[in-house]
């Protein structure tokens, strides 16, 4: 897959593509169902599947007072997911306070029509883009008219009642529902960062555990977790606590993840990738350090039981 950084450098030979535009942070369920109909229709016209979308994120540029940011992907992630499903190429425009005033008749124009002359626009049954928001489906199949493309909009997509949308699938993880994330996104949420020094407690206690400094700020609510890690290029069992350790009186929020029949290594340093499979319980206040060894061998218990199912696999 060809990654264009800027609209100046988009080769000719993406003329006449299947488009569709959006900020696709996740690459949930139903943004997953939009780019297979792409990818699909691109090679019904025999031309290429085109991605537009923007970085940094729009919000980020709008709203800079907003944080912590919550971005449910990385780029690195959200441009392999997207490889994955088979487009050919990512158009990666920066997103700047200027850019935002681009109207949406200008963006159609210069950008979709002169630049790509695309066949096809597909996009999301909510899309609105431009300055005020103005190029909803209605203005684009306007355009489309008048410029000589086809537009097709995608009905949204819903999981046990709930629409699939990034905003939905944040809420989750706000809420701890990480099984809800999951069903949402199509794969488990995933946090990846360096094993960094901790508090040592786990170790002294009997259940090491490594602290990951994540490189997403969207932390799932406090709590304990049943999850997979990739550590090394191996998948592991493991339980996971977001919190402050309210038993021993902390007042940083860690994430730290214990592995499940590991042998006891060396850690810091090295890159961990964690996978949200499940919630245990919320995080508790114990009277004593023996108390917080019996909970958490019950949770290495229930950790195993709502593992079984996902071992070897993301």
């Amino acid at each position: 897959m060809d990654v264009i950084r800027g609209l100046e450098k988009i080769p000719a030979k993406y003329e006449c593509s299947v488009v569709t535009i959006g900020n696709f942070d996740g690459i949930h369920l139903a943004h997953q169902g939009l780019l297979r109909r792409v990818v699909a229709e691109a090679a019904e016209r025999k031309c290429s599947g085109v991605v537009l979308t923007f970085e940094p994120h729009p919000q980020k540029v709008l709203h800079p007072e907003r944080r912590p940011f919550y971005l449910l992907t990385t780029l690195e992630e959200k441009l392999g997911l997207i490889e994955g499903l088979g487009i050919d190429a990512v158009i990666l425009i920066e997103f700047t306070p200027e850019f935002a005033k681009t109207s949406a008749e200008r963006f159609v124009q210069e950008i979709l029509w002169d630049r790509l002359r695309l066949a096809k626009l597909v996009i999301g049954h909510d899309t609105a883009f431009g300055n005020r928001k103005t190029g909803n489906e209605e203005f684009l199949r306007a355009m489309g008219r008048k410029l000589g493309f086809d537009v097709e909009a995608i009905e949204g997509v819903q999981v046990e009642g709930i629409l699939v949308s990034s905003t939905s699938i944040r809420n989750a993880l706000l809420e701890g529902d990480v099984r809800r994330a999951r069903q949402l996104l199509g794969r488990p949420y995933n946090l990846s960062g360096s094993v960094v020094k901790g508090y040592r407690r786990g170790s002294d206690i009997g259940v090491p555990t490594a602290n990951i400094a994540s490189e997403k700020e969207l932390i799932p609510a406090q709590g304990v977790y049943a999850v997979t890690a990739e550590l090394d290029g191996r998948r592991h069992p493991g339980v996971l606590n977001i919190g402050y350790s309210p038993t021993f009186g902390d007042n940083r929020l860690t994430v730290e993840v214990h592995l499940l029949d590991f042998p006891r290594e060396e850690l810091y340093g090295k890159s961990i990738e964690v996978f949200f499979i499940d919630r245990i319980r919320d995080e508790m206040k114990f009277e004593s350090p023996q108390e917080l060894v019996r909970q958490i061998g019950r949770d290495i218990d229930r950790a195993r039981e709502l593992l079984r199912p996902h071992l070897g696999k993301a």
